[in-house]
């Protein structure tokens, strides 16, 4: 037997329940990790609320950790028990103790990173990565927006962008906020609390706008957002942390720029072990450089999910956040 956070249905933090459970044994193609430590993110508040569904009920939940191999499939050749590992991909599970994925959805720890670091890092770190280096290939000297600059995602997206040469404009909601932003990397800040975002993206552009807009956001942000981006530039909507985006008119396009707009996900670009693998690798060079680090702002207990997910829900949370078995 072993502790898992499931949910019978959706609701929110309240319908998460720290339970047993008797994890399967790996199949023929399969790893069972032993979790050390588990990451956050904004979509497993998805998958809690039912914007996105589950393969069933009840679930578990979250898809990144990383830990020790307890026990490999018989097809599996690249791992070994006792292999140091972390995981962004799913299935869905991860916040449990013992967790049975496919071996192609793992990579190698290096010596150098921690299994805190790893879970604060892999699942926004690969996200990065896919948004910043194929989503758009940015360019040193262009100057681009993200949105949610303090959060977890957006701090890493700040120093990557600042070793790129990249100009990034954050929108955050304090200035304690902006400061984060700022100490790791950020080009200039813009509290959408108190400051109109497109009127500031045009004086600090001299009204060129930015190529590509990053938006975690999701409804709140979507038109804002377009007013930001330059004409036939690109709109990159990768989050929902407000509601999802409904109901778009595509004549705001043409009207706003002949401007063109894509929904990502990590999965449609590290879908075989190989790309997995060369994305995860880009990432850990970075860290070993230095230009990344790692900024863990929370750590609760496994059982402590729900009070989590509240802190991540409501923006008290800056940085990473991680769940410890």
């Amino acid at each position: 037997m072993a502790k898992r956070i499931q949910f019978s249905r959706h609701g929110g933090p309240e319908v998460l329940e720290y339970t047993d459970f008797t994890p399967a044994e790996p199949g023929p193609q399969e790893v069972r990790v032993r979790n050390r430590a588990i990451g956050l993110n904004f979509i497993d508040t998805y998958y809690r609320s039912g914007l996105y569904q589950p393969p069933a009920l009840p679930s578990g939940l979250g898809s990144e950790a990383a830990g020790e191999v307890e026990a490999v499939g018989s097809a599996v050749t690249h791992l070994k028990v006792g292999d140091r590992v972390a995981y962004a991909t799913g299935p869905l599970g991860a916040y449990a103790e013992l967790h049975v994925l496919p071996a192609s959805h793992l990579v190698r720890l290096p010596d150098s990173i921690g299994f805190e670091q790893a879970a604060a890092l892999m699942l926004k770190g690969l996200t990065v990565q896919y948004l910043l280096r194929q989503t758009y290939a940015v360019q040193a000297g262009q100057t681009i927006l993200w949105h949610a600059a303090a959060g977890g995602v957006g701090l890493l997206a700040c120093q990557w962008a600042r070793a790129l040469g990249v100009q990034l404009i954050g929108t955050v909601s304090s200035a304690e906020k902006a400061a984060l932003a700022k100490a790791h990397g950020a080009w200039a800040t813009i509290d959408y609390s108190r400051e109109d975002v497109p009127a500031r993206v045009l004086e600090l552009t001299g009204g060129a706008k930015c190529p590509v807009v990053y938006d975690s956001v999701g409804k709140d942000t979507w038109e804002m957002s377009l007013d930001c981006v330059a004409p036939r530039g690109l709109l990159v909507s990768f989050g929902n942390a407000s509601g999802a985006v409904t109901g778009v008119n595509l004549g705001l396009l043409a009207q706003k720029g002949s401007l063109y707009v894509t929904r990502p996900t990590l999965g449609h670009y590290a879908n075989t072990a190989e790309r997995l693998q060369a994305m995860a690798n880009e990432l850990f060079a970075l860290v070993a450089g230095g230009q990344l680090r790692v900024d863990i702002g929370q750590r609760f207990a496994l059982a402590e999910a729900a009070r989590a997910h509240e802190a991540l829900s409501s923006r008290q949370t800056t940085g990473s956040t991680i769940l410890l078995p």
